[in-house]
């Protein structure tokens, strides 16, 4: 179950004669591969969890939900994709638009899907004042139903697209982030050249296809809902 990742000016041959010294004397048991992949979980249902936490001024908050796809499934890049228009990007993205800029309500929120071979979530976080929760929470659920029921502008998907194109060439700008990249793709049954496919792929999506990942795999009444801060719960 060991991956090495090999990186610098060194022949295939002297690096397979190197990890042999240092390694050949490594040998698995005699017994089948354990499997070490989480069981796959349940779609959670709506719910709202709150823990006192007296040494806070604001409430953190946390907006999440299971998903029943993996990360091999054909609609993980649309949902990248439709995320960098919801929060991806700070200033550019529509959750700072209309959480920060607009209202005033947070200073910083973030949303992100984290999906692997096995299991899916999508989370959103922010912070704000306790008076200010339920307002912030109505309107993340508005943005989400937006991206189910509208296609997103063409502006929008550009900007979006153009975000995670840069990212790719940026997440190997090191030689540290090379090797990274490696053992990623190996950990998750991804191809060596993922990021190329995955490029290739953003390119071709479209508004539509962005909108209807949106609505077969997002819940909004399906949001867990756990708020830390001031107050009893």
């Amino acid at each position: 179950m060991t991956t090495v990742v090999v990186i610098g000016r060194i022949t295939p041959e002297r690096a397979r004669a190197l990890i042999e010294e240092h390694f050949g004397a490594w040998k698995a048991p005699e017994r089948p591969k354990p499997d070490v992949l989480l069981s796959p979980v349940p779609l959670n249902g709506p719910s709202s969890t709150r823990v006192p936490n007296a040494s806070r001024v604001q409430d953190s908050v946390v907006l999440a939900q299971t998903l029943g796809m993996t990360r091999s499934h054909p609609d993980y890049y649309a949902l990248q994709l439709g995320n960098h228009v919801l929060g991806g990007a700070f200033y550019a993205t529509r959750l700072y638009r209309d959480l920060r800029e607009r209202t005033g309500l947070v200073y910083h929120v973030s949303s992100y899907f984290d999906v692997d071979q096995t299991r899916g979530r999508y989370v959103v976080e922010y912070a704000c004042d306790p008076s200010n929760t339920a307002r912030a929470r109505a309107i993340v659920k508005r943005n989400l139903e937006d991206m189910q029921n509208n296609p997103v502008s063409p502006e929008e998907l550009l900007r979006a697209k153009a975000l995670l194109l840069r990212k790719i060439p940026l997440s190997e700008s090191s030689i540290s982030g090379v090797a990274r990249g490696f053992i990623h793709r190996i950990r998750f049954d991804l191809p060596l050249d993922e990021p190329t496919r995955a490029a290739h792929r953003y390119l071709a999506l479209d508004a539509r296809q962005v909108r209807d990942a949106f609505a077969r795999w997002v819940r909004v009444d399906g949001l867990a809902e756990v708020i830390e801060g001031p107050g009893a719960p």
